[in-house]
């Protein structure tokens, strides 16, 4: 098996990388086994054959725990740290105690702190929004940090109450309204984790001759953590790109987040790439990707540049209400797929998925979730959805 690695800055791909993959829970074994059929026919068109992705399962989520007992087994970290690169389906979350979010754990146990969500409209996609084309940002949203920590005690214990206690008898505070029934959370937002987070959106939108990075923050509330987000991205960008500043081939500038959602939908053109905390990025991504269509075609990545390892995964649930029923749209992992060949530098591949898809949403071909929108929809199952992209991939010259 031919592993990929890192040379300093540099991802060293063999012609046939082996790449763990995760099957996914509900409708993961279905999107899956679709899209894996239009990767492979991607690569296997653009470099003639002489390039092959060599697949490997590893298991987490309900199938992972029906076979081994374990929801994430050590071995699935593992084969993710060694071969660097790797790509999932959806999981369902465990109810009760232990991991809190399979893709939590996944994200911290490999450090992976860029959320990299890229969002864009694909000519021929119904939206609600009246000018999709004007959207198409990436998203860098922190992975380890914010809510993301998960320190919490719930009201009522003893730990709740130690923590009053102490912030206080201690601290000083007073502003806690209702102490006996109230829970608490912490979070912490650091100058390291801000900065390699910020770093890598500003290093991606040289790389791509994108214009502008903003921050995106709740400063005026939470001063020293969402006001420490956007200082120390200022502070950064001036010690590290004044250069790129002075000429005017990089602007930075921040946004509170309640008004950058709303300018989103009044003038979306003027953000290109946005870095930000851990619970702004869920919203903000979640929004962006409903103006172009929905989260069913919207893919993403969780990334560390500086070991090289990277998730690339589908970013909607497990859907139980539709699966077995060969209807779910396998978009999110195929243009999750495309980032993935990207990071690989094999971007001829990915291209001729990404035309590939739009050349079908041009045509109002579909699955079911975007078809019923489509002026003259053509409703399509999974299956045949991905069997035509092949036949598109398989067309070109």
């Amino acid at each position: 098996m031919a592993k990929i690695t890192k040379n300093g800055d540099q991802l060293i791909v063999p012609e046939n990388p082996t790449i763990p993959f995760i099957e996914g829970d509900g409708v993961g074994k279905e999107i899956w086994q679709n899209a894996r059929k239009v990767i492979d026919k991607s690569v296997e068109k653009t470099y003639n054959g002489k390039r092959k992705i060599e697949w490997k399962e590893v298991l987490a989520g309900e199938k992972a725990f029906n076979t081994t007992g374990s929801w994430l087994p050590d071995e699935t970290i593992d084969a993710f740290r060694k071969y660097l690169v790797g790509i999932k389906g959806p999981l369902t979350t465990p109810i009760g105690g232990g991991i809190r979010s399979l893709n939590v754990a996944l994200r911290q146990d490999l450090d992976l702190f860029s959320c990299v969500r890229p969002v864009r409209w694909f000519k021929g996609v119904t939206t609600p929004y009246k000018y999709p084309e004007k959207v198409n940002m990436v998203i860098f949203r922190e992975n380890t940090e914010d809510i993301y920590a998960g320190i919490e005690w719930m009201q009522g214990t003893e730990e709740a109450k130690k923590f009053y206690k102490f912030i206080r008898e201690e601290l000083g505070v007073t502003k806690v309204r209702f102490p006996e029934t109230s829970s608490f959370g912490v979070k912490p937002v650091s100058v390291d984790g801000s900065e390699r987070l910020i770093r890598c959106a500003i290093q991606y939108a040289l790389e791509h001759n994108l214009p502008s990075v903003t921050l995106v923050h709740k400063g005026n509330i939470m001063k020293f953590t969402e006001g420490g987000f956007k200082t120390w991205g200022y502070e950064l960008a001036k010690r590290e790109f004044g250069k790129e500043l002075e000429s005017g081939k990089l602007v930075i500038k921040d946004v509170i987040a309640d008004a950058f959602l709303q300018n989103t939908l009044l003038k979306p053109e003027e953000y290109h790439v946005v870095a930000t905390l851990n619970l702004n990025g869920d919203y903000i991504s979640d929004q962006l990707a409903a103006m172009v269509g929905g989260i069913g075609i919207a893919p993403g990545a969780n990334i560390n540049y500086s070991t090289g390892h990277a998730i690339f995964e589908a970013t909607h649930g497990t859907a139980p209400d539709i699966v077995g029923l060969n209807k779910v749209n396998p978009s999110s992992l195929l243009l999750s797929a495309v980032m993935l060949l990207e990071y690989l530098g094999w971007n001829e591949a990915g291209e001729l998925i990404t035309n590939g898809l739009e050349e079908l949403f041009n045509a109002s071909r579909a699955t079911a979730d975007l078809a019923r929108f489509m002026e003259n929809g053509h409703s399509l199952t999974t299956s045949e959805f991905c069997d035509e992209l092949v036949e598109v991939i398989q067309s070109k010259a």
